[in-house]
């Protein structure tokens, strides 16, 4: 691993092994780690996503053919991965959890400071404008992935279940407004601009440190298996089947790029959440998105590598 490549990931994984430290040292409490998270779910993420992309040039920065091409590769791991649970015959809960850690990705805490450490602010409004497109279609999907092997039991979910987690998700809020904003190239009031400016520096490095401190090797339980696989197709299969899309639909250089990373993070910590929800298997979950987040070091290294060598 060059040294290029280390200044890219390893300051981002070094900040989530500071997380780590502080809960172990006792620094960070269990409820100071939950108001902490909270704080970065509805306050420090959502403001650092609106000011990033409303502050940046919505025609320059969304790029129809990479949107397009994410959202297919998506779904094609979930059918694969909910086709493979099927021929399994994973019982509906295992299923559910399965399926959903083979595709959802932890844009907004791994993905974001991954791309903002390798391309810089440009980069950074490129993959805000995704997300806002993607993580409804995650949230979507991680339903259908949860509830369909249900379908036969007597669970049933509130008929807009799906969509209030759609409307209600700040991080789609705060997207879609930064969206608006800079289609319309409105101006933001200079005392905002400078008060967003304060707020967002702190949003990526607490986010990073949450996710440390959430971090424990006690939740790597239940079959390690099926939860090594799910994370490979998260990890491997997914941002190779993305990079193959996007190159197929004309998608080259720094986008091509960004692509690739949003396509190779690691599962969502909201997957174990969800999982406790919808009545999926969520020992599972959390153990799928342990054993990704600690092998994306490597495959993000890998990734950046051949990206590297096709001087992206």
């Amino acid at each position: 691993m060059n040294s290029e490549i280390s200044l890219i990931v390893l300051p981002v994984f070094l900040v989530i092994g500071l997380g780590f430290s502080l809960k172990k040292t006792g620094l960070v409490s269990s409820d100071f780690l939950f108001n902490l998270n909270r704080l970065i779910y509805y306050i420090a993420l959502p403001a650092l996503l609106f000011y990033k992309i409303a502050t940046a040039d919505f025609l320059v920065s969304f790029n129809w053919p990479l949107l397009t091409g994410l959202i297919i590769s998506v779904l094609v791991i979930f059918v694969l991965s909910y086709g493979y649970g099927s021929f399994r015959g994973y019982q509906p809960s295992v299923h559910g959890a399965f399926c959903q850690g083979a595709f959802r990705g932890n844009l907004a805490y791994i993905g974001l400071a991954i791309v903002y450490n390798a391309y810089g602010e440009k980069g950074f409004a490129i993959a805000g404008i995704l997300l806002g497109f993607l993580v409804p279609l995650f949230n979507f999907l991680s339903v259908l992935a949860l509830i369909l092997p249900q379908r036969r039991d007597t669970y049933h979910m509130g008929t807009f279940y799906w969509v209030k987690q759609i409307i209600y998700n700040p991080l789609i809020v705060a997207s879609f407004c930064g969206i608006l904003w800079s289609y319309l190239a409105l101006p933001l009031p200079l005392i905002v601009d400078k008060a967003l400016g304060i707020i967002t520096g702190m949003s990526l490095p607490l986010a990073l440190i949450a996710i440390g401190a959430s971090f424990s090797l006690s939740k790597l339980r239940g079959d390690l298996a099926v939860a090594a696989l799910s994370a490979c197709l998260k990890l491997v299969l997914l941002p190779i089947f993305a990079g193959g899309i996007l190159i197929l639909l004309g998608v080259r250089g720094q986008e091509l790029a960004i692509g690739v990373l949003l396509a190779g993070t690691p599962t969502a910590t909201a997957a174990y959440i969800m999982a406790q929800q919808l009545k999926g298997d969520a020992e599972l979950s959390g153990s799928i998105i342990m054993l990704s987040t600690l092998c994306s070091l490597a495959t993000y290294s890998f990734a950046l590598y051949c990206l590297q060598l096709m001087a992206i």
